[in-house]
C-alpha cells in the first residue's frame, strides 16, 4: 500500500514541476516545444485521475470500517495509533485532490496556450491581407 502512495507523491511532484515550467516566462520557441511535449504526455498520464479516485474510495471504505478508539478501554498506544491513521488518511486525501487538481491545471494551461497560438495565427493572417 505504501508503494501506491509513493507513486502518487512522485506524480504530484512531477505535475507541480511541469505546471511551474509551463507558467514561467520563456522564449516563444521553448514554450511552444514544451507545450507540445506536455500535450503528448497528457493523455497517457490521465491514469492519475482514476487512480486517485480509487485511492479516495479506498480511504473512504477504510474510514467507514475503522475500529473507533475513543473509550476508556483503549490504551495510550492504541489511541496514538488511531490518531496517526486518521492523520495519514487526511494527508492522503489531500494528495489525491492535489493530483487531480494539478493534472487539470496542466491540461488547461496547455489548452489555453494552444488557443492563444491559433488566435495569433488568425491575427497574423488578417494583418497580411
Amino acid at each position: 500500500m505504501a508503494l501506491q502512495w509513493m507513486i502518487l507523491t512522485y506524480v504530484v511532484a512531477v505535475e507541480a514541476v511541469v505546471a511551474l515550467l509551463l507558467t514561467i516566462p520563456s522564449p516563444k520557441l521553448v514554450k511552444s516545444r514544451l507545450v507540445s511535449l506536455v500535450s503528448l504526455i497528457l493523455q497517457p498520464s490521465m491514469f492519475v485521475v482514476p487512480f486517485s479516485a480509487f485511492q479516495l474510495l479506498d480511504i473512504y471504505w477504510k474510514n467507514e470500517h475503522r475500529l473507533m478508539c475513543t473509550g476508556e478501554i483503549c490504551t495510550a498506544a492504541e489511541r496514538d495509533r488511531y490518531e496517526k491513521s486518521i492523520y495519514k488518511a487526511q494527508r492522503n486525501v489531500i494528495l489525491c485532490a492535489a493530483a487531480c487538481l494539478l493534472y487539470w491545471c496542466v491540461y488547461r494551461i496547455c489548452k489555453y496556450y494552444k488557443e492563444i497560438q491559433s488566435l495569433e495565427e488568425v491575427e497574423k493572417r488578417y494583418k497580411d491581407q
